[in-house]
């Protein structure tokens, strides 16, 4: 018997983008005015299938045998961005690195070749990227 595997990737929900501003190469403020939870930050970063992040990035995750080797390391993210620098990498690297391969997380507008699936969702939702953001804010340690 044959089995097949699909890897499922869902999009976050279709809830309107939180509005937020650029300062710089950061966006200083929370998208949901709390900190995120960090336990919650990691799990994403590790999810093939929500944050994605491991396919292009290594880091401390023994448990997740094949990483990425085209993006940097995410240890030592917490000690080489702050907060807000991070925050807009995620929302969307493009404003700091035109040309970027990495994708937009927190962006509906002007992207091409979006599957049908994730017309008008961002990848994750606000409250996904203030985890994700309070995790990489724990990595301190340099590779």
């Amino acid at each position: 018997m044959l089995a097949a595997f699909t890897c499922v990737v869902k999009p976050a929900s279709a809830e309107p983008l939180r509005p937020f501003t650029i300062d710089g190469d950061s966006i200083p403020q929370s998208l949901t005015g709390t900190k995120g939870d960090s336990g919650r930050g990691r799990a994403i970063v590790a999810d093939r299938q929500v944050g994605l992040c491991l396919l292009c990035h290594t880091g401390p995750f023994p448990e997740q045998r094949f990483q990425g080797t085209l993006a940097p390391d995410l240890r030592g993210a917490g000690t080489r961005w702050s907060e807000g620098q991070l925050r807009l990498r995620l929302v969307d690297s493009s404003k700091v690195t035109p040309g970027t391969i990495m994708p937009a997380y927190y962006r509906i507008a002007g992207l091409t070749r979006v599957g049908a699936a994730w017309q008008d969702k961002p990848v994750l939702t606000a409250e996904q990227i203030e985890d994700v953001i309070a995790y990489l804010m724990t990595l301190k340690d340099t590779p």
